[in-house]
C-alpha cells in the first residue's frame, strides 16, 4: 500500500511540469489518469529517443510511468459530460492552460466544485490566475529571467548562461504543485473542504534568489555575477583538469578550506579562506594547479578529504557508475506494459519512505491506450462516442 493509496488525480497537464508532478503522486500510490488531447502535440512526449522495437518514447515511458491515460477533445459536449462524471471520483485535479481556458470549457474549479464541493483543483502556469502576465506565454528561460535569477548568474564577460536543467518547471512547478496537492489535502481531511490551488512558475523563482535576495530587500544592494559568495566571487567555483574534466569546489567553511588547500599542496592559501581579498588571483592559481591532473586523479587524491570537493560527472559516470547514485537506487529499472519481456531504465523518485516506499508498477502506456476502459467503466458506448468524435 502506498502512502497515497486511494487518492485519485485527473490530470490535464503537458509538457514537463505537470507530468512530473502527478509522476511523483502515482509513484507514492495515487491512482493518475492523464487526460490527453489526441489533435495537439506534446513536445515533451514526442521527444526522440524512442525505446528500441516500440513507438514510445524515453520521456512518454518515463513521465507516463503508473499513470492511465485517456483522449478526450474538451470540446465536445460529451467529453466535458466525462470529465464532470470522473470529478465524482477523482477528486484531485491538475491542469496546466492558461488561466480561463478551462473556465470556457465549463471546466473550471467553480464549476467542477458545484459537482464535487470536496475537489482539490491545482491550476499551475507560468505566471499565475492574477497579474498583468497572467495571460502571457512563458517557458523556463522567461520566468527565471523575470525572477531577477538572472541578473546575478552566468559569468561577468559573457552574461547569464542556460543550465541543461528546467529549473522553474521542475523545481517549481513540479514540486510546488504536490506541495500544495499534500497541503490542501490536509486541510480537507480536518476540514472537509477543497480549495484552488493556484501554482505561478515565477513566483516560485522568487525566494530562490535566496541570501542575495534577502540581503537586498535589507541594503538594497544588487548582487553582480562572479560578485557574491556563491556565484563565482569566491573559490567555490569549477575547475578544469588536465584532460578537460572538471572538479567542483564547495570548500566555504574553514575545515573545509584547510583540508582543500592541504590537498592542493597550497597550506599559504588557508589564512585567506574561501574569499580572499585578492580572489580572483588566487583562483588563478587554483586553476592552474587543477591544470596538473586528471579529474580520476584530483577525485582519487580528494577521496582521502573532508573538503567537499567533487568532480563534475557526464550521464554514463553519474547514472551507471557512481555508487551513491546506484545505493539510492536512483536509477531503476520498469517493465514496458504491452512488450513482453521489456525493461526501461529510468530515473527514480527522490522521497524515500520507510513504510510504504515508491512503487515502479509499470513504465508509460501509449497515449490514449485506456480511453475504451475509463468510459465503458463510466457506462458509455466508447464505439458511439468514437463515432462522434470525442477522441479525434
Amino acid at each position: 500500500m502506498g502512502a497515497l493509496s486511494g487518492l485519485k488525480v485527473l490530470d490535464f497537464t503537458t509538457l514537463l511540469p505537470g507530468p512530473y508532478a502527478t509522476l511523483m503522486l502515482a509513484d507514492m500510490g495515487a491512482e493518475v489518469l492523464k487526460i490527453s488531447s489526441p489533435s495537439r502535440r506534446d513536445l515533451v512526449v514526442e521527444l526522440e529517443p524512442r525505446i528500441e522495437g516500440t513507438e514510445i518514447s524515453a520521456c512518454q515511458a518515463w513521465l507516463g510511468r503508473n499513470k492511465k491515460t485517456m483522449f478526450l477533445d474538451l470540446k465536445t459536449d460529451a467529453a466535458k459530460t466525462i470529465v464532470k462524471e470522473l470529478v465524482r471520483e477523482y477528486d484531485i485535479v491538475i491542469e496546466q492552460f492558461r488561466p480561463g481556458v478551462m473556465d470556457r470549457l465549463g471546466l473550471g474549479y467553480e464549476d467542477l466544485k458545484a459537482i464535487n464541493p470536496a475537489v482539490i483543483y491545482c491550476a499551475l502556469t507560468g505566471y499565475g490566475q492574477t497579474g498583468p502576465l497572467r495571460d502571457a506565454a512563458g517557458h523556463d528561460i522567461n520566468y527565471l529571467s523575470l525572477s531577477g535569477l538572472m541578473s546575478h548568474s552566468g559569468r561577468q564577460n559573457s552574461g547569464p548562461s542556460l543550465m541543461n536543467f528546467q529549473i522553474a518547471d521542475i523545481a517549481v512547478g513540479s514540486l510546488n504543485s504536490v506541495i500544495g496537492i499534500l497541503a490542501a489535502l490536509n486541510y480537507r481531511h480536518t476540514t472537509g473542504k477543497g480549495q484552488l490551488i493556484d501554482v505561478s512558475m515565477l513566483d516560485g523563482c522568487i525566494p530562490f534568489n535566496s541570501l542575495d535576495g534577502a540581503g537586498f530587500l535589507v541594503s538594497g544592494r544588487q548582487p553582480r555575477r562572479e560578485g557574491q559568495l556563491l556565484n563565482g566571487g569566491s573559490a567555490y567555483d569549477f575547475y578544469e583538469t588536465k584532460d578537460g574534466g572538471y572538479m567542483s569546489v564547495g570548500s566555504l567553511e574553514p575545515k573545509f578550506w584547510k583540508g582543500f588547500c592541504t590537498a592542493i599542496g597550497r597550506e599559504d592559501l588557508i589564512p585567506g579562506t574561501v574569499c580572499p581579498d585578492n580572489v580572483d588571483a588566487v583562483k588563478d592559481e587554483i586553476r592552474s594547479i587543477f591544470k596538473t591532473k586528471t579529474k580520476a586523479e584530483w577525485t582519487k587524491i580528494f577521496a582521502d578529504f573532508d573538503a567537499c570537493v567533487q568532480p563534475v560527472l557526464d550521464l554514463d559516470e553519474a547514472f551507471l557508475e557512481q555508487e551513491q547514485i546506484k545505493s539510492r537506487d536512483m536509477i531503476v529499472d520498469v517493465d514496458l506494459p504491452l512488450h513482453d519481456n521489456i525493461t526501461v531504465r529510468q530515473m527514480g523518485t527522490s522521497i524515500k519512505l520507510s513504510e510504504c516506499p515508491c512503487e515502479y508498477r509499470f513504465a508509460g502506456y501509449p497515449l490514449g491506450y485506456h480511453t475504451r476502459e475509463i468510459v465503458e467503466g463510466l457506462g458509455y458506448d466508447y464505439e458511439a462516442l468514437k463515432e462522434d468524435g470525442v477522441f479525434d
